[in-house]
């Protein structure tokens, strides 16, 4: 191997070396996303219910 191959060699570890990298933010950045999704889906519910509740309160005050 002649210093130029050694070279493109090296240039390409240090490509891969900085797309790993790139993957694992984007992948720790999913992991953090994906905690927080229950806690939206559960706070939709509620929220949801809430107001199905207070509507049929509503309608049932209106026909008493």
């Amino acid at each position: 191997m002649n210093t130029v191959e050694i070279e493109k060699i090296h240039a390409e570890i240090s490509k891969l070396i900085a797309e790993s990298g790139m993957l694992n933010a984007e992948i720790s950045k999913i992991n953090a996303e994906s905690r927080w999704y229950p806690f939206v889906v559960i706070g939709g519910i509620i929220a949801t219910t809430a107001t199905v509740l207070a509507d049929l309160t509503v309608l049932i005050k209106a026909f008493l």
